[in-house]
């Protein structure tokens, strides 16, 4: 059960609305809470950056536990921290545009940022000029602020750079507005009713727009238009049609129609639709039917005098939709359909029979993210197909690539560019682990494809040639910093660098030519306002330090194992770099999935976790993502007992190692990593002193009737004969199993003061979860402290900015309050 770009949590928090939090930090090297003379008082030395509190250590106390005054302060207290934290702008994309005059690159970069008030967050647009001297130093020019761009729900540029399309999804029943920008003004603007269809997505994974080669039409995915709806009337009973008029009537629901789950209720299927920017007309590409979901649309190279062609992916949906977001063993395929044409040479795609939609990857069970090579030659995607075999949600994926026939496509063979990586040695390649390409992710030799893939415990950039199959990691080697991919410049790239100490930069990457050696890259600090207004948060990172800790599993001789599910797991330590005679306490943090992975790139939760205080311990165990595929796979079926053991061994490691106090020890998961939080709490009650677990899977018996994948609590369960044991009506036996496997089966032993944060609209892993198991702890007799706070509106990952400042707030304040023995 992940968050983000796969099936886990983020541990990123924006911010909630409280007075307390409008106030600055106080720029004081020493804090007194005035209390009765009995309580803590609350010293922090001063840090080498003067005028930040940095770190806080505690006096011993006489009396144990927080009042309720004292407990106020500490909110206070940490909301003011956090807010330096929460505030931060992130850069989401960037696009470059040559300049006019030959000199360097116009950059654009879209930000956003927490809207405390609106419970939103604000998308600003900041754009720069970015150039090499003779010197080969960087110029960079920025803009003196920021636009904000409001109610636009995607930006996408032409092929060329000359136009921008801006779309604007509507709100209840308004149209769809879709905006052509020119250079210096609005060029056209669209409306399209809802009697074409709904919103356009815009999620990342069904999202797909295309634009022409001439840039006179654009492909999209939207909603199909609504069904129509029955209608009532208190004197005539069942109506035909009502007008919005008519006050005497109202619409029913009429049949429930199932969507694709967690991030998706509501939303209608996704349906391919072409908009011509001169003329305004919209059509839908009606010869698809409505047994594909359709996403990821990409227009076809074109050829004078041929047809042209759109190709996208499409996912079965004419039997039943489980959960798409994050699952990627979900079969889908790659199709081609003729483009409508507009003008004199309209061409009615309703008349089209369904053979004129063809199936380009047969050969295989999962194909996606499609993208021509530039010359048009190949067909280059990306492949789930071991998620699809095993039933794994996420796993290791492969690249291929297909021959493109630009007179009449048709399926081909499939040639493999880079395979599934089962066993990786040490230190080299895991395997390609990529959950988004750029539209243009090509160099200029044609055949180099540039993206982001995540290797172990860090994310990396990597170019592929597509041609060879020869995979480069063209980021240092030699760090402990995540790279993420925003664009390419040409043969160079934009990019942003980060660790969990460090916050975000941007970096310009060039190729330096050695002759007889593989290209050098050389990688160029991007000074930005961004990194200029994060001061405060560094200063207060500034005293902390990261390691990643490889350790080595435990009883791997007694058990029937693959090479690559005995190798040792990672975990990234962070601590303060001051030496102290008593061991800061210890949160042990737990992503999702369980096929997620905790990265080193910098997270503004953790960073103000381990600013008040805490060191962390972020475990990659066996079934993590960027370890090669039998370590990952080796989870499934051993959930509940591998995962728990593997973080058991990663803190016993810490212990040994000296770099934790085994009596101030926290646990702090969600989903999957909620799943272990509860577990660990139920296995090893004596080991943790406080817990936190958000939208936590409880009971897997409770789970498998409730949940948008129930399918997959089969294969957690049993491995991947689960895929073929699934059914809607599990007997009282395979309920007994679900029990056995959950943390709710340990409850009685349960002693951790436990915090539940919750969302209300969480299809992946329902509410009902965490309330039965947090009910349940208080009913079991041994007087363990249980909070529970559900927020209405949120789903799986609880990130709107409100919930999510507040969950973590809530998370610091827990955890002082019982990591210290009471003492605060």
């Amino acid at each position: 059960m992940m968050l983000t770009r796969k099936l886990f949590l983020s541990l990123s928090a924006p911010i909630f609305m409280n007075p307390i939090c409008l106030a600055p930090l106080s720029p004081l090297s020493e804090v007194r809470l005035h209390r009765p003379a009995t309580r803590t008082t609350i010293h922090t030395p001063t840090s080498k950056h003067q005028g930040v509190c940095s770190r806080v250590s505690v006096m011993k106390e006489v009396a144990s536990g927080l009042d309720a005054f004292t407990e106020e302060e500490e909110y206070v207290s940490q909301s003011k921290l956090y807010k330096e934290f929460a505030s931060m702008p992130t850069i989401d994309k960037a696009w470059t545009f040559k300049s006019s005059r030959g000199r360097g690159s116009h950059t654009m970069f879209s930000i956003s940022q927490p809207n405390l008030l609106a419970n939103k967050r604000k998308k600003l647009m900041l754009s720069s000029t970015i150039s090499e001297d003779s010197n080969g130093d960087l110029n960079v020019e920025w803009a003196p602020f920021p636009i904000e761009v409001t109610g636009a729900s995607l930006m996408v540029p032409s092929p060329s750079g000359s136009k921008l399309l801006v779309v604007r999804n509507p709100e209840n029943d308004s149209p769809t507005h879709f905006e052509i920008w020119g250079p210096f003004q609005l060029e056209k603007e669209i409306r399209v009713p809802q009697s074409k269809h709904g919103s356009v997505y815009a999620d990342g994974w069904f999202e797909g727009i295309s634009w022409s080669s001439d840039e006179s039409v654009i492909a999209y995915v939207a909603e199909e238009p609504s069904v129509h709806k029955p209608s009532f009337s208190d004197t005539a009973g069942y109506k035909k049609d009502v007008t919005d008029k008519d006050f005497n009537s109202w619409k029913g629901q009429g049949e429930w129609e199932e969507d694709w789950g967690e991030a998706y209720s509501g939303k209608r299927q996704p349906a391919l639709f072409v908009i011509n920017i001169n003329s305004g007309d919209v059509r839908a590409v009606q010869a698809i039917g409505r047994s594909i979901s359709v996403g990821q649309v990409v227009w076809a190279p074109t050829t004078e005098g041929l047809n042209e062609y759109l190709v996208f992916v499409g996912w079965p949906s004419d039997t039943r939709k489980f959960g798409m977001k994050y699952c990627y063993n979900r079969p889908c395929a790659i199709y081609a359909i003729k483009a409508p044409l507009f003008g004199s040479e309209i061409v009615d795609t309703a008349t089209n029979n369904d053979a004129s939609v063809v199936n380009l990857t047969q050969g295989t069970s999962s194909a996606f993210l499609p993208r021509f090579t530039p010359d048009g030659k190949f067909l280059v995607f990306l492949s789930a197909k071991t998620c699809v075999d095993t039933g794994a949600h996420s796993a290791t994926h492969s690249i291929h690539k297909i021959v493109w026939n630009t007179g009449e496509p048709s399926p081909t063979t499939i040639v493999d560019v880079v395979p599934v990586v089962m066993c990786p040695d040490d230190g080299c390649f895991p395997g390609i682990y990529c959950f988004d390409v750029l539209s243009k992710p090509w160099l200029s030799d044609g055949s180099t494809m540039i993206l982001t893939s995540i290797w172990g415990s860090t994310e990396v950039i990597l170019s592929v040639n597509v041609l060879s199959g020869k995979v480069t990691r063209i980021t240092p080697n030699n760090s402990n910093h995540s790279w993420s991919l925003l664009t390419l410049d040409g043969d160079n790239i934009l990019a942003v660098c980060s660790s969990l100490v460090d916050v975000p930069q941007i970096k310009y990457g060039s190729i330096i030519k050695e002759e007889s050696k593989d290209a050098v890259w050389r990688w160029l600090d991007v000074s930005s306002p961004t990194s200029e207004c994060q001061d405060k948060v560094k200063s207060l990172l500034s005293s902390l330090q990261v390691d990643i800790l490889n350790i080595p599993v435990k009883n791997v001789s007694s058990e029937n194992l693959t090479k690559g599910a005995c190798k040792p797991i990672e975990a990234i330590y962070v601590s303060s770099k001051s030496k102290h005679e008593d061991c800061d306490p210890l949160i042990v943090i737990l992503h999702g999935g369980p096929h997620g992975v905790s990265l080193s790139s910098f997270s503004k939760t953790s960073g103000y976790l381990a600013s008040i205080g805490f060191s962390l311990l972020i475990v990659n165990y066996r079934g993590s993502i960027g370890f090669g595929e039998e370590a990952l796979q080796s989870v499934l079926g051993k959930i509940g007992s591998q995962d728990v053991n593997d973080v058991l061994t990663a803190v016993d490691h810490a212990v040994d190692m000296g770099l934790a106090n085994p009596s101030k020890i926290a646990v702090l998961g969600g989903s999957h990593g909620g799943f272990l939080t509860t577990h660990l709490i139920g296995q090893a009650p004596e080991k943790f002193a406080a817990a936190a677990a958000r939208n936590p899977v409880c009971n897997l018996a409770l789970m498998v009737g409730t949940s948008d994948i129930p399918d997959w609590c089969f294969v957690e369960t049993f491995g991947t004969p689960g895929v073929s044991s699934y059914t809607e009506a599990p007997s009282p036996e395979l309920l007994s199993i679900f029990h056995e496997k959950s943390p709710i089966s340990h409850i009685s032993k349960v002693k951790t003061p436990t915090l539940f944060l919750l969302g209300a609209k969480d299809l992946r892993v329902p509410v009902t979860n965490g309330l039965q198991f947090a009910r349940a702890l208080k009913e079991n007799g041994n007087g363990v402290a249980v909070k529970v706070i559900v927020f209405p509106e949120d789903i799986h990952p609880i990130s709107r900015p409100q919930s999510d400042f507040e969950s973590f707030v809530n998370v610091g304040v827990w955890f002082k309050k019982y990591c210290n023995g009471g003492k605060v």
